[in-house]
């Protein structure tokens, strides 16, 4: 199908306390489990689209070449401008060209869904969202667990090399 990513990351890019957990989940536990456990390829930005490229064409570029976008929501992502541009194509290229499924993980409780942008409104309308709080605590780790079954459910069938 031309695709290079099982998954293109969308996740907030900017330094605050709730970013470094953020963070250490995209950068650590996301490629542990889905990668090293599960056999999927992630782009992840700032891992996989290099210094020096221009930034807005390589993400529109590693989106389109990506079987699904998993969006991590948390509050500073939703009110992020510096997001906005990779929520804005995500969501384009799920809603209007139909061509890739957004897979939304809830890291923080979103109890205001009507002040999200409808585009966002209408994904989680639609299909829920995975909520990753009520079960952090146990087994981060284990790809067996509630959350991440429900995200691989969500993602395309891999291709395992044996």
């Amino acid at each position: 199908d031309g695709k290079i990513y099982d998954a293109y990351v969308i996740y907030p890019k900017n330094h605050t306390s709730e970013a470094n957990f953020v963070e250490y989940f995209v950068y650590q536990i996301m490629p542990d489990i889905l990668e090293n456990k599960c056999g999927y390829k992630l782009c992840i930005y700032g891992r996989d689209i290099y210094p020096g490229e221009d930034a807005a064409s390589a993400v529109e570029k590693r989106m389109q070449k990506s079987r699904r976008l998993i969006m991590l929501l948390t509050h500073q992502l939703i009110n992020s401008k510096e997001d906005a541009y990779d929520r804005h194509i995500a969501l384009y290229n799920a809603l209007i060209q139909n061509d890739t499924k957004v897979i939304l993980l809830e890291m923080d409780t979103i109890r205001n869904v009507e002040n999200l942008q409808e585009s966002l409104r209408f994904i989680i309308k639609q299909q829920g969202t995975i909520k990753w709080k009520e079960e952090h605590t146990v087994h981060p780790q284990s790809p067996s667990s509630k959350f991440w079954k429900q995200v691989r459910y969500h993602m395309p069938l891999t291709r395992r090399h044996s």
